[in-house]
């Protein structure tokens, strides 16, 4: 499906951003270890909790839907089954290492893209804990053959420099491990998620202990609540914050948590720093644009997925907008940096690709953008697409190819877009 964007309009009203993402699949695979009855309240429904809701259907569990509330209950252990997880990187990551917990004997594999996302230092740091998985293909990649119930405990090193998921999926994973697990990390990125994760295990029972420093020690154990509900994504809530700020609209976002423990939800300082007017409130924020957005220089690491988000906002930023510190996001849907400087640089912007990191010109600061259609490829990556809609908002002419990749995370984006843009009925 390709799109228009329509461009011109400002976006005014509210909307309530979808249930987080990252919440959902660390809820899912935590109800996977934890092996009991579970209903969780307004999970995201999108392409990657869907898969991950698949999976746990493949392992012998029974998933019921009614309304927002699914019910995950546990039935007769799969012990061999072959698992999909299409471009779901956080569910791969967590498979894998939960899987050497559960016995039986599992192969995983996913899309192409996904076999070209790198685990062997997950796998490595599994195996230090005498977890014994195999690779079917290329030493590193999926797809993989793990050996179920292996996961001893014991102490192991991790670089978790290319994904936190890798410390998040062995600190879930420890919580059934045969014996304690002590866990040093060497590097690491997007820290915020780490103590998403963290709050998972505390709601369902879970102990650990770090980091005390750079140490985390696990004991096998968990106790899970009946219910768990799903907060906000602040993720998500970034493209109709942007959408207020680019357009000098106003939007009130509802359903975020105020303290919650998102990294993205720094991306609303950053929205500050740029010129933007925010304010928070019980259930959520008003964010509003007000005059010119002024360039920063950002180290995004622990926010990595608004990355895209800030290079849309710097096109229309006076000066020079500089994000480092990323060099991880060429392993996500797709290698976002090569991505936002080939598309951004198609609708006419000025951009720099750099190691870890874009330079970017603001070019369309204090001047009109050029009008000419354009159709932009977001290469199957949902936070492209909507980023590259957010430019669209001001540089007329835009049509996003393969629209639908929003559904990976944000089904309802194209929706909430036009409700604020004023282009269909409140709801």
């Amino acid at each position: 499906m390709t799109r228009p964007v329509p461009s011109g309009r400002v976006a005014r009203g509210s909307v309530m951003p979808p249930p987080s993402k990252s919440v959902t699949h660390r809820v899912a695979n935590l109800a996977l270890l934890a092996n009991r009855p579970l209903a969780i309240e307004r999970p995201l429904a999108a392409e990657d909790t869907e898969l991950f809701f698949g999976v746990l259907e493949a392992l012998g569990s029974t998933v019921s839907r009614q309304g927002d509330r699914v019910g995950i209950t546990p039935g007769v252990p799969v012990r061999q089954a072959r698992l999909y997880c299409g471009n779901a990187g956080t569910l791969y990551r967590f498979l894998v290492a939960s899987l050497t917990t559960r016995p039986g004997r599992f192969q995983i594999d996913g899309s192409p893209r996904l076999r070209e996302r790198p685990i062997g230092r997950l796998v490595d740091a599994l195996a230090a804990l005498g977890a014994e998985i195999r690779f079917l293909d290329r030493p590193g990649f999926a797809p993989l053959e793990v050996a179920g119930g292996t996961l001893a405990g014991g102490r192991v090193r991790v670089d978790a420099g290319e994904s936190s998921q890798y410390l998040s999926a062995l600190l879930m994973a420890g919580l059934a491990a045969r014996g304690p697990v002590e866990i040093e990390v060497g590097a690491l990125t997007s820290a915020p998620y780490v103590e998403l994760t963290l709050e998972a295990i505390r709601t369902f029972g879970g102990r650990v202990e770090g980091p005390a420093p750079g140490l985390y020690r696990v004991w096998p154990g968990l106790a899970p609540p009946a219910t768990v509900r799903v907060e906000g994504d602040y993720s998500a809530a970034a493209y109709p914050a942007a959408a207020a700020v680019l357009t000098g609209g106003e939007v009130i976002l509802t359903g975020l948590d105020p303290a919650s423990a998102q990294g993205d939800r720094a991306f609303l300082e950053l929205l500050a720093r740029m010129g933007a007017e925010v304010e928070g409130r019980p259930d959520g924020f008003r964010v509003a644009g007000r005059g010119a957005l002024e360039a920063i220089e950002a180290d995004l690491s622990a926010m990595p997925d608004q990355v895209p988000t800030v290079a849309a906002l710097a096109v229309f930023a006076r000066g020079t907008t500089r994000i480092g510190n990323v060099p991880h996001l060429r392993l996500k849907e797709s290698d976002r940096l090569a991505a936002l400087a080939t598309e951004l640089a198609r609708v006419g912007a000025t951009v720099r690709e750099e190691p870890d990191g874009l330079v970017i010109e603001g070019v369309w600061a204090d001047v009109p953008p050029p009008s000419d259609p354009v159709v932009v490829d977001p290469w199957n990556d949902h936070r492209i697409a909507m980023s590259l809609a957010l430019v669209g908002l001001r540089r007329p002419g835009i049509s996003i190819a393969h629209a639908e990749t929003v559904g990976k995370s944000y089904p309802g984006f194209w929706a909430d877009l036009d409700r604020l843009l004023g282009e269909a009925p409140e709801r």
